[in-house]
C-alpha cells in the first residue's frame, strides 16, 4: 500500500486506464486487509509483526530457459523411418493376404465344428433332458414371453373383474338411455294434454313430429345395447368354459406346470445313476472343447496382430517365397491343434449318443417328450384364447364408452329441445289468453298452467291427440309453419346426426360387420356409413367411408366376440 501510495504521486499525465487500475488495486488492499484484520481479532488473535521486520518478496521464476544447442539437435531422431521402399510394401501386403486366407480358414472350420455340436445335441434333446431330471425345467423363449405378456396384464383370473367393467358399463348406459327417453315421454304427455284442452287453439307442432328423428335414434341405441348384452353374454359364456383351459396360465412359475422325467419305479440292475453321470461327464468335456475352439481362434488373431515381418523385408532382396514359407509355418501349431480338436469331437459325439440311447431307453424318454410337446400346445392354445377374450373385453369397452358419450350428447340435445318447448309453451299460453277474454295463467310454474288449461273447454272441432309412442330427433319436418319462436334456433347442434357404431352379437358364431337374423335392417336408401357421431372416428375403415349425406343414418352391425379389434382408445379402461 505504500508502494501504491508513492505510485500515484508521479501519475500526473498517465493514461486514464492506468490510474482506474491503480485506484482499484488500492481499494483491493483495502477490503482485504480490513477483513484480515477483522478475523485475527475474533478468531485467530495472532500477533502481527511489523511490515519492517519482513524480509523481501523473492521473485518467480515464470519460464524454463532451453539452450539452442538442445533444441536443434537431431541426432535422437529417425527423419526417414516410415518411409517403406516400393517393393516391401507390394511383399508385405501379399504376405498379410497369405495370413489372413489362412486365419479364415481356420476360423470357419471352428465355426463349422460348433455349429455341428449344437444340431446333433438339439436333435438328442440334450442337455434339456438332464435338467429335466434335475427339476430344471424351461419352456421355449417366444412361447415364455407371451406366458410373462398373459401374467403381466392380469392372467385368466383377472378377466372377471374386466367382465365386471362390462356390466357395469352397460348397465351406465341403460340407465342413461331411459332418463332420455323419460325426458322426451314426459315433454310428449304435456304437449298432449294441452292439445287436448285447448283443441285447434293450440297451434304449435305436435312432440311426436318435431322428436322422431331423436326418438328413431335412441330406439337404435337401444337394439344396439340389446345386441351388446348378448354379446356380453356369449364373452362370459366363453370364458367359463374355456376357463379350466387357461387356468394353466396362473401357474407361477409356469414351468411348475410342466412334466418332469421321473426315475423308473423298479430298476434291475441300479445303474441309473452310473449313466446320468457318464452322460454328464461326456457333456462336460464336450463344453470344455467348445472352450478349446474359442481359446485357439483368439490366439490365431494375437499372432497375427503381433507378426510383423516388415524389417526383414526390407533386408532382403530378390524372392520373397522362402521368407513367407518360414513365417506362415508359426501359424501351423495352432492349426493341428484346431484339427485334433474337431477329431476329438466328433468322437466325442458318438460316444454321447450312445450314452443318450441308454439313458433315453433307462428313463423313459419318448413319453416324456410327447407329454411335454402335449403341454407346450396346451399352454399355447391356452395364449391363444386368453388374447381372445381379452381384445373382446377391449372392444365391448371401448364401444360402451363410446357409446355413452354419444348417448350423453343426445341427452343433452333433449334437454335444449325441452328448454325450447317451454318457451314455445308460454308464448302459447299468453297467445291464447289474449284470444280468451276474462281467462288468466299463472306463470309460477308448469303445474298451475296445467291446471289452468283443464278448466278451458275442449275445442270439438280438433282432431283427437295421437297416443303416446316413440319419440325421436329434434327437426321440423317439411310443411310446419316455421314462425319465431317454434323453430328451431340456428346456434343449436343438429338432431339428425350419425350415432356409434351397434355393438352385439348373436349366440352363433359372429362375424364381425355382419347382419343376423333379427338384427335391425337399414330402410332402402339410407346410409349406414356414417361416423359414430359428429368429429368421431372410428377405429375400422367403414366408419369413416366417405358416403352420401342422408336425413336417417343407420346402425353399424354389432361387434362380435371373434374378430379383429382395434387398440383401446378410450380413457375409461385400463387393464389391470
Amino acid at each position: 500500500m505504500s508502494a501504491l501510495a508513492d505510485a500515484k504521486k508521479t501519475t500526473k499525465g498517465v493514461a486514464a486506464q492506468l490510474l482506474d487500475s491503480v485506484n482499484k488495486l488500492e481499494s483491493n488492499m483495502k477490503t482485504n486487509l480490513e477483513r484480515a484484520m477483522k478475523e485475527n481479532d475474533r478468531v485467530y488473535l495472532m500477533r502481527v509483526p511489523a511490515a519492517g521486520s519482513l524480509g523481501a518478496l523473492p521473485a518467480a521464476s515464470l519460464v524454463k530457459p532451453t539452450s539452442l544447442a538442445e533444441v536443434l539437435d537431431a541426432s535422437k531422431e529417425r527423419l526417414f523411418s516410415s518411409l517403406v521402399p516400393d517393393g516391401s510394401m507390394k511383399a508385405l501386403s501379399k504376405y498379410t493376404e497369405m495370413v489372413d486366407n489362412s486365419i479364415r480358414t481356420q476360423a470357419e472350420k471352428l465355426q463349422q465344428a460348433s455349429e455341428i455340436t449344437r444340431v446333433r445335441l438339439k436333435e438328442m434333446d440334450l442337455p434339456d433332458s438332464i435338467l429335466s431330471l434335475e427339476g430344471n425345467i424351461t419352456l421355449p423363449m417366444d412361447l415364455k414371453e407371451d406366458v410373462e405378456a398373459v401374467q403381466i396384464s392380469g392372467g385368466p383370473a383377472g378377466l372377471e373383474s374386466e367382465l365386471q367393467q362390462l356390466r357395469d358399463l352397460s348397465r351406465v348406459n341403460q340407465e342413461l338411455l331411459v332418463q332420455t327417453e323419460e325426458l322426451l315421454q314426459k315433454e310428449a304427455n304435456e304437449d298432449a294434454q294441452f292439445r287436448t284442452q285447448f283443441g285447434s287453439r293450440w297451434t304449435r307442432p305436435q312432440s311426436s313430429t318435431l322428436t322422431k328423428n331423436i326418438q328413431d335414434r335412441l330406439n337404435l341405441f337401444a337394439s344396439n345395447l340389446k345386441r351388446a348384452a348378448d354379446s356380453d353374454s356369449l364373452i362370459e359364456r366363453g370364458v367359463k368354459e374355456n376357463y379350466s383351459l387357461m387356468s394353466i396360465l396362473d401357474k407361477r412359475p409356469i414351468e411348475s406346470a410342466l412334466p418332469s422325467i421321473s426315475r423308473p419305479i423298479m430298476s434291475l440292475d441300479g445303474n441309473e445313476d452310473a449313466i446320468v453321470g457318464a452322460l454328464k461327464q461326456s457333456l462336460r468335456q464336450l463344453e470344455s472343447l467348445g472352450a478349446q475352439r474359442a481359446g485357439l481362434e483368439d490366439m490365431l488373431k494375437e499372432m497375427k496382430r503381433k507378426d510383423d515381418i516388415l524389417p526383414k523385408l526390407m533386408v532382403g532382396v530378390g524372392s520373397h517365397d522362402d521368407l513367407f514359407k518360414k513365417e506362415i509355418a508359426k501359424y501351423d501349431p495352432i492349426c493341428a491343434d484346431i484339427a485334433d480338436n474337431i477329431v476329438a469331437q466328433e468322437q466325442l459325439l458318438l460316444q454321447i449318443q450312445a450314452q443318450n440311447e441308454q439313458f433315453a431307453a433307462v428313463f423313459n424318454l419318448e413319453d416324456y417328450k410327447a407329454a411335454r410337446e402335449r403341454c407346450y400346445k396346451q399352454i399355447a392354445a391356452a395364449v391363444v384364447k386368453y388374447q381372445e377374450f381379452k381384445k373382446n373385453i377391449n372392444e365391448g369397452l371401448n364401444f360402451y364408452v363410446t357409446l355413452q358419450e354419444a348417448i350423453g350428447k343426445i341427452k343433452q340435445q333433449c334437454s335444449d329441445f325441452i328448454m325450447t318447448r317451454n318457451i314455445q309453451c308460454r308464448e302459447m299460453m299468453e297467445d291464447v289468453q289474449r284470444k280468451l277474454p276474462g281467462f288468466r295463467f299463472s306463470s309460477s310454474s308448469r303445474s298451475s298452467m296445467q291446471r289452468n288449461a283443464a278448466s278451458v273447454p275442449p275445442d270439438e272441432s280438433s282432431p283427437s291427440p295421437p297416443p303416446p309412442h316413440a319419440q325421436a330427433p329434434y327437426a321440423s319436418p317439411p310443411g310446419v309453419d316455421s314462425r319465431h319462436g317454434y323453430s328451431q334456433p340456428e346456434a343449436r347442434p343438429a338432431y339428425s346426426q350419425p350415432y356409434p357404431p351397434s355393438y352385439g352379437a348373436t349366440p352363433q358364431q359372429p362375424t364381425y360387420g355382419a347382419q343376423h337374423p333379427g338384427q335391425y335392417q337399414p330402410p332402402p336408401g339410407h346410409d349406414c356409413g356414417q361416423p359414430a357421431y359428429p368429429g368421431w372416428r372410428g377405429p375400422y375403415p367403414y366408419y369413416n367411408a366417405p358416403q352420401p349425406q342422408q336425413s336417417v343414418p343407420c346402425p353399424q352391425a354389432p361387434y362380435n366376440a371373434t374378430g379383429a379389434y382395434p387398440p383401446h382408445q378410450s380413457n375409461y379402461y385400463r387393464p389391470q
